[in-house]
């Protein structure tokens, strides 16, 4: 009997979370738990850590995973390494559905860097508006330049207090281009701060970004572990053997 599990994280993980149920398969769709309101899903849920590679590989075993399915953010680089880490050690098949990275057009104002502590770096040090599109779990770094305007964006309000002064805006994505580029307008944003999170779902504010012709410190990706990829639902249901039916 298939089990899977889905580690949840990407807008497409709520999209094969539909497929798999629709294809009858036995799954379970697992939160990382940083959402205080994370969105339902057709799948039976269980929201929190697992207690690192010991204890996902418990989970695994004791809940009979056959499969499973890394669909985390592409920066929840420590839940994807105990991802792999876990299934080597129980002998269970995983696959990340990873969509591809944003690639730097002709017209694209980035600066690519390589971690948080870079991109606070790259920032000028005269006072602007910046926008940091780059979650809560990452802001505490950007306290070293206190002379500039944040503004952040959460899906929650925040719980405790910011490490620095800073409009937020509470809102879920997805977000739409018309969207992005009035609230970069309309605050006076200078400067944006992103990781590349790849995809559509949050792609607006970086093409709004090259209308306005703003600079955009682009954060790579960190560095992971080989594993086998997909970058649709499709894949990864063709991978748990089972063909879709997309659209339809």
């Amino acid at each position: 009997m298939m089990r899977a599990l889905i580690l949840g994280g990407i807008a497409d993980a709520s999209l094969l979370a539909a497929e798999i149920a629709r294809a009858g398969i036995d799954a379970v769709y697992s939160y990382g738990g940083r959402t205080r309101a994370p969105a339902d899903q057709p799948l039976p849920t269980r929201i929190g850590g697992f207690g690192g590679v010991s204890g996902l590989a418990d989970y695994i075993r004791r809940e009979g995973i056959t499969h499973v399915i890394d669909a985390t953010h592409p920066f929840a680089a420590e839940m994807s390494r105990n991802a792999v880490a876990a299934c080597a050690e129980t002998g269970t098949p995983l696959i990340a559905l990873e969509r591809a990275p944003w690639v730097k057009a002709s017209d694209d104002n980035w600066i690519e860097v390589a971690d948080v502590n870079a991109a606070v770096a790259a920032l000028p040090n005269a006072p602007a508006k910046v926008f940091l599109a780059i979650g809560r779990q990452h802001i505490a770094p950007f306290a070293a330049k206190p002379q500039h305007a944040y503004t952040l964006r959460f899906v929650d309000p925040p719980e405790a207090s910011l490490p620095f002064p800073a409009d937020v805006i509470v809102s879920r994505g997805p977000f739409t281009f018309d969207g992005e580029l009035g609230m970069m307008r309309a605050r006076g944003i200078a400067w944006i701060v992103a990781r590349n999170s790849g995809g559509n779902g949050a792609r607006a504010k970086i093409d709004a970004a090259r209308m306005l012709g703003l600079p955009v410190i682009m954060i790579a990706r960190p560095r992971l572990p080989e594993r086998l990829r997909a970058e649709s639902v499709a894949e990864v249901m063709q991978w748990l053997g089972h063909r879709t039916c997309l659209g339809a």
